[in-house]
């Protein structure tokens, strides 16, 4: 008897050929340009993964449209405005899903249908370092508790909502801290919410019970997915190239990490990774894998080698 699953898993090459045969292609520049510290995204990842993404993607927000008028239709009501199709990508620090957000705001925005794509991070959210310091909470930078999560809550309650004007705080990776500025969104066609728990499940309150998650407004997630020690490993490589580069920046949080030697570097960063980035992984991140509509799974060399898409 065959094996049951809510999956389809399919490799990259049989992945790769779902592509349509319109041009999803990016210049050299523009590549760069999107590419994070260590991806191995190139014009052939662009072409064999993300193109087949994006049209996918295209094809759920046309038809979610469609029975969001049908929907209308049935209850008799106006034809409004529809509300903008959100998607949410997770993943652990270091994974790549920063670059995912980036190249699937880049790709969506060229079909005429959705032109107005919206990428906002779940970082602005973080309560500011002041605010976790007082919590005893600076240490755990990345875990749910935080980050405002109301705040982030009321935001993608707005979005969906289809509120003609919403804004999101902005975060300085520079700075390691909360900026005094924002981002506004005049309703988007597509907003693209990026952050490493934006797939938690909805808590349950003192008197019992559950309340909202926003990934209960969601109309699609993704989930960047590797082994652990991978990503461990490019957590480390990627501190080591910020010790050259970012970290030498006068005002950078972590000028203090810029004159240490290379072993010096690699085992503060194996420090960091093993009491913070990767307790969170394995406690709060990878369980909410199982909750995404599609799962990207990367090799070692940073490279998607399969896809993992739920039955709906």
């Amino acid at each position: 008897m065959a094996e049951v699953s809510p999956y389809v898993e399919l490799d990259r090459d049989a992945w790769a050929a779902l592509a349509s045969s319109t041009d999803g292609g990016l210049s050299v520049s523009e590549l760069a340009r999107l590419r994070g510290l260590g991806d191995a995204l190139d014009p052939a990842e662009v072409h064999e993964v993300y193109r087949p993404l994006s049209d996918l993607l295209s094809l759920q927000v046309r038809h979610t449209g469609e029975l969001h008028l049908a929907t209308e239709h049935f209850l008799d009501r106006p034809r409004p405005e529809r509300s903008p199709f959100v998607i949410g990508i997770g993943g652990s620090v270091a994974v790549g899903k920063s670059t995912t957000a980036r190249l699937l705001r880049e790709l969506l925005a060229r079909w005429p249908q959705h032109p107005r794509v919206s990428l906002v991070t779940t970082d602005g959210f973080l309560w500011p370092n002041a605010e976790l310091e007082r919590r005893g909470l600076l240490d755990r930078k990345g875990f749910p508790d935080s980050y405002d999560r109301k705040s982030l809550l009321r935001f993608v309650m707005e979005v969906k909502s289809g509120v003609d004007e919403v804004s999101a705080p902005l975060y300085s990776h520079l700075r390691y801290d909360v900026t005094d500025l924002r981002l506004t969104l005049h309703r988007p066609d597509i907003v693209i919410v990026e952050g490493l728990n934006v797939l938690q499940p909805a808590g349950v309150r003192r008197d019992g019970r559950t309340g909202l998650a926003i990934s209960d407004f969601f109309d699609f997630s993704l989930y960047v997915d590797a082994s652990t020690s991978d990503i461990r490993r490019w957590y480390v490589e990627r501190f080591l190239r910020l010790r050259m580069t970012a970290f030498r920046n006068p005002e950078s949080y972590f000028r203090r990490y810029a004159d240490l030697s290379a072993e010096q570097a690699t085992d503060r960063a194996e420090r960091l990774w093993d009491s913070i980035n990767g307790p969170n992984l394995e406690a709060n991140i990878r369980p909410t894998r199982a909750r995404a509509s599609l799962v990207l799974r990367k090799a070692s060399d940073h490279a998607v080698r399969w896809v993992r898409l739920r039955k709906r």
